[in-house]
């Protein structure tokens, strides 16, 4: 395995290691895996160069949501560095104004209130419709907020606030890239994902069915199967 090329996975707002639970053994095959953990900073620069800092020289980069918005910074700060690149419900936009105020009230949500609460609150925009029942999947989520905690996922919430709109960065990307979306994702919808696809060049999209912004956890057999095309490929 020691020419293998190893993949940094970066997970989602409020997210762990845990986003990539069914991925990580699959993606082992090809090569190591490294989760990042971007909960230091509360600056998208910041939490990019921290990655980078413990990244492998190249690799390949998978992220889903917020890790999207930190796989475009990454490519603006080191683009030799990522082999390919693999972009799971998110968006190459900068934030509207209604979005950075909801986050706004979300980052004064976490200074009083529990870090499953929180999950609580964000999960029926996370999933499917039809998983808002799925208690077993909301675990996951609450499990995985409380292991970023209140204080990092102000951090997140402030960065990702501050992020700059990445289309202008979609046609100079020239590794190969998937794009995946979910059916339902209601958060970063297909016509969001579409523009990031359309905007690089080659770039391949997936779209997977009854599926909301939490694809990795949702779908994890079809999602995995992507993936691992796009790695071996």
């Amino acid at each position: 395995m020691t020419d293998s090329l190893p993949t940094v996975c970066i997970p989602g707002l409020a997210c762990s290691a845990r986003l990539y639970q069914d991925q990580i053994p699959a993606l082992w095959t090809v090569g190591p895996v490294m989760v990042a953990q971007p909960t230091q900073h509360d600056r998208i620069a910041a939490l990019a160069q921290s990655i980078l800092a413990a990244a492998p020289a190249r690799f390949a980069l998978v992220g889903l949501s917020m890790g999207g918005y930190l796989s475009f910074e990454i490519l603006r700060q080191a683009p030799a560095r990522v082999a390919k690149l693999a972009l799971l419900d998110t968006s190459a936009r900068a934030d509207t104004p209604e979005q950075s105020e909801n986050r706004r009230a979300q980052i004064r949500l976490a200074a009083t209130t529990p870090a499953r609460a929180i999950a609580d609150g964000l999960f029926p925009r996370l999933v499917h419709r039809s998983r808002h029942g799925d208690e077993s999947l909301r675990g996951i989520f609450r499990l995985m907020a409380e292991e970023v905690g209140t204080a990092a996922y102000a951090r997140q919430q402030a960065a990702i606030i501050g992020r700059p709109d990445s289309r202008p960065l979609l046609a100079t990307i020239r590794c190969p890239t998937l794009v995946v979306v979910g059916d339902g994702d209601e958060l970063t919808p297909p016509p969001v994902a579409a523009e990031i696809a359309n905007g690089i060049p080659g770039a391949r999209l997936v779209t997977v069915a009854g599926c909301g912004h939490a694809s990795t956890l949702e779908r994890p057999t079809e999602v995995t199967a992507a993936l691992l095309e796009w790695a071996r490929g």
